[in-house]
C-alpha cells in the first residue's frame, strides 16, 4: 500500500524537475571528477536518491561507458521495487546494465544524461 507521502512525491516530483532548465551551480561528486547540476541535486534530495548519482559515478568508470562522450542513464523501477539502471550511448546501444535489488524511488522511470563528466536532467541539456 502506498503512503500519502509516496503519492505526493509521484505527482510533485515531475513538476519540480520540469522547473530545472539550466544550472548556475555544479556539485562535485566525491568519486573523481564528475559534476552534477542543481536539477540532479534536487532529484536526489527529493527522492532520497543520492545512491543513483553514486551508481552513475561508479558506472561511468566502466570501459565501454568511459569511452563515450554522451551517455543516457535510464532507471526503470519494477513492480516488485527492484530496478534496472541502464546506460546507453544515446542511440539505443546498451553499454552497461546494473540491477538494483530494492529501491523506494518514487517514479517508475527517469533518464539522466552524462556528458563531459556532468550529470544532468534532460531538461537541463
Amino acid at each position: 500500500m502506498q503512503t500519502e507521502e509516496a503519492k505526493d512525491k509521484r505527482t510533485e516530483l515531475p513538476t519540480g524537475l520540469a522547473m530545472h532548465t539550466g544550472t548556475e551551480t555544479w556539485f562535485r561528486h566525491w568519486v573523481g571528477s564528475m559534476l552534477f547540476t542543481e536539477g540532479v541535486h534536487f532529484l536526489a534530495e527529493q527522492a532520497n536518491a543520492f545512491w543513483l548519482i553514486d551508481n552513475v559515478a561508479w558506472g561511468r568508470m566502466n570501459g565501454r561507458v568511459s569511452r563515450e562522450a554522451f551517455v543516457a542513464w535510464k532507471l526503470r523501477v519494477n513492480a516488485d521495487k527492484s530496478a534496472e539502471l541502464i546506460a546507453d550511448d544515446g542511440n539505443g546501444v546498451e553499454l552497461l546494465r546494473q540491477h538494483v535489488p530494492w529501491t523506494d524511488f518514487p517514479l517508475e522511470e527517469i533518464t539522466l544524461y552524462l556528458t563531459d563528466n556532468v550529470l544532468l536532467l534532460p531538461s537541463e541539456y
